[in-house]
């Protein structure tokens, strides 16, 4: 249970973002501050608000915050999170051009350098995004000053020549269209610009400050002004952010922190040089040595990963580099490294996630420790009962297909579960809900429309479920989060849906364990069917509560999906069908009668009285309901 109060005393004063949650974990709100103590307390205070912000802050169940060095960090980071999540209360930050990158055209002959707010994989360089456009802007036209480059769109290939612009007059561009300029010496300018934006800003800010005191000492008091602003713009432009790197490399740092064998291992995900995201785990490790659990975390956490970065960040040496390296190049197809940085941007991006690492330790290891008992722990339990602590399952091999193998500390055991709604064979729909860990993993969850099942056979409608789901997995009809396998099946049902199951699993050669969640009177869960038997359960563990958990989601999601349709369909099924009643007609009908019962008790006058409505159509709409 969350307790705000309780979770708002650990808040740290220190600067950063806060991500808020509803009550089905869906994130509603991400915020900046420069004291997350400060800001996030202050949504729970009685202070007058606007409707829109009363109404989000009903809404929150929870929230979480990743903390950093500055306000400009948490500025682009909270950027980077709403562009990645979509949280409904934060539209008015959802422009895409929010900030600019700086692009240098390096594919052309005579490079050009503009800001730009879209950022394209046409072989330009693009740097950024930087949250400070004044900033940017004075640092372009300090560079033009003391290198020169043209901003215009001509096509030059160094033949052709032609009177140069205003720009060549007053020494802001050295005029390669004139050919003044060869394209070495361009080049050269060009190349002190992209060093000075990839982080080597000594000499330029050595350059300045020579320039600054000369003319102090001079006197010329404003020209010694104009130069520091460039210093001051370059110092703030230059300040290390942290959370977004100016290369598009796929990267995932990883950070930890440990005490009493018990670790939190933080893990920022960084995709196209900006972090998208970031996941903390707790294990209980055999050593205190924290390469060892470095080493482990990795094995595990990678074994089963879907996409496995260029690069990872650790925050300790491991000891097997190399043969780690070379298994993680094998899995991902490509070369990927492991690094531990001991300088530069990098390294503060390790610092980061080892502070936030800490952070957690120290406020919510017990937190950390309740929850692991009621997922990991739960599907431990599971397991148990089952009798599947060593079961590996998969495809035969002529069906191969990648399955998952291990995560954090233990295999990664997936279970999904299946359920069919319908209303008397009306709009027969299936869910397939999926939990990883003993967590929903609500990015896999699927819907399924009934198509080949007339009336209400929930048998054959599992039947169809499943095959179109174990045909997308094996690639005869592969449909994009189908690729894995799960561990373990769970039926809404007994010896007739898990013997449904088994034979579809069969026919495509799978060997997956299928349990039946049999119910009581009162349909809640009272044991489970497995290998014909049923096994009880105790009714107060946490598998039992995880159980039940999975067996309400996978109704709810059913449910759902299943009225939508229904209330979409009733009105189509019903009018739709009578000759000479289209989408105007029929909604013109609706809301004429408000209701299907008094279209059908009208008389044909009545009926001719809607908006639209003929005498003839009047006459079909009465015919067809006395058929």
């Amino acid at each position: 249970m969350f307790d705000v109060k309780e979770e708002l005393k650990k808040l740290p004063d220190s600067p950063g973002v806060y991500i808020m949650h509803d009550k089905a974990d869906n994130i509603i709100y991400v915020g900046k501050a420069i004291n997350l103590k400060r800001r996030v307390s202050s949504y729970f205070q009685t202070r007058p608000r606007s409707p829109k912000i009363e109404k989000m802050i009903s809404l929150i169940d929870r929230f979480e915050y990743i903390m950093v060095e500055s306000e400009m960090e948490a500025f682009v980071l909270e950027c980077n999170l709403i562009k990645e999540n979509r949280p409904k209360y934060n539209t008015m930050l959802m422009d895409d051009k929010t900030y600019p990158f700086v692009k240098i055209t390096l594919f052309e002959k005579y490079p050009k350098i503009y800001l730009t707010r879209r950022h394209l994989k046409d072989g330009a360089k693009y740097f950024g995004p930087y949250t400070n456009v004044t900033a940017v802007r004075e640092i372009l036209k300090m560079f033009r000053k003391l290198y020169g480059y043209r901003t215009c769109d001509k096509k030059l290939d160094g033949t052709k020549t032609e009177r140069p612009c205003l720009y060549h007059q007053v020494g802001e561009c050295p005029g390669p269209c004139s050919g003044k300029v060869s394209e070495e010496e361009y080049k050269k300018g060009i190349n002190e610009i992209v060093r000075f934006l990839e982080g080597d800003i000594e000499q330029v800010v050595k350059d300045l400050k020579a320039k600054m005191l000369k003319c102090s000492e001079n006197m010329e008091f404003e020209q010694a002004a104009a130069y520091r602003d460039m210093l001051n713009n370059v110092e703030e432009m230059s300040q290390v952010q942290r959370v977004t790197a100016s290369d598009e490399m796929n990267r995932d740092v990883i950070g930890i922190a440990m005490k009493d064998y018990k670790a939190i291992v933080q893990v920022f995900f960084i995709r196209s040089g900006k972090m998208v995201g970031r996941e903390h785990y707790l294990l209980d490790a055999e050593s205190d040595d924290r390469s060892e659990v470095a080493e482990e975390f990795i094995k595990q956490f990678y074994g089963g990963a879907a996409v496995i970065p260029k690069e990872i960040l650790l925050s300790e040496e491991i000891t097997e580099k190399d043969l780690t390296e070379n298994w993680l190049s094998e899995k991902a197809g490509s070369k990927v490294r492991i690094t531990t940085p001991v300088k530069g941007k990098k390294e503060k991006l390790v610092e980061l996630a080892v502070e936030n690492a800490n952070n957690i330790l120290v406020k919510d290891s017990e937190k950390l420790q309740r929850e692991a008992e009621r997922t990991t722990g739960a599907v431990e339990e599971l397991k148990e009962l089952l009798g599947l602590e060593d079961v590996i399952q998969g495809y035969e091999e002529d069906l191969s297909v990648e399955k998952n193998s291990a995560s954090l500390g233990e295999n990664l055991f997936r279970i999904e579960s299946y359920d069919i709604s319908n209303t008397s064979g009306f709009e027969s729909v299936g869910s397939m809900v999926v939990y990883e860990n003993g967590k929903p993993k609500k990015s896999d969850y699927r819907r399924f429309k009934i198509k080949t099942v007339q009336g209400p056979d929930d048998y054959a409608s599992m039947k169809e479920v499943l095959t179109r789901r174990f045909a997308h997995a094996a690639k005869i009809d592969q449909r994009e989060g189908f690729e894995k396998l799960p561990d373990l099946i769970l039926m809404d049902g007994g010896r007739g849906q898990v013997n449904a199951a088994l034979e579809v699993a069969e026919s495509f050669g799978l060997n997956i364990r299928i349990c039946g969640m049999v119910k009581d009177d009162h349909h809640r869960t009272r044991g489970l069917y497995f290998e014909n038997e049923e096994l009880p359960i105790d009714t107060s563990s946490e598998c039992f509560k995880l159980i039940t958990r999975i067996q309400d989601e996978t109704h709810r999601f059913a449910i759902e999906y299943h009225k939508s349709l229904r209330s979409k369909a009733q009105v189509k099924s019903v009018l739709d069908d009578i000759e000479g009643i289209g989408p105007t007609r029929r909604r013109a009908l609706i809301t004429h009668f408000e209701t299907i019962t008094a279209i059908k008790e009208a008389s044909v006058e009545e009926l001719s009285k809607a908006p639209g409505m003929n005498a003839k159509a009047a006459q079909a709409v009465y015919d067809y309901f006395r058929k």
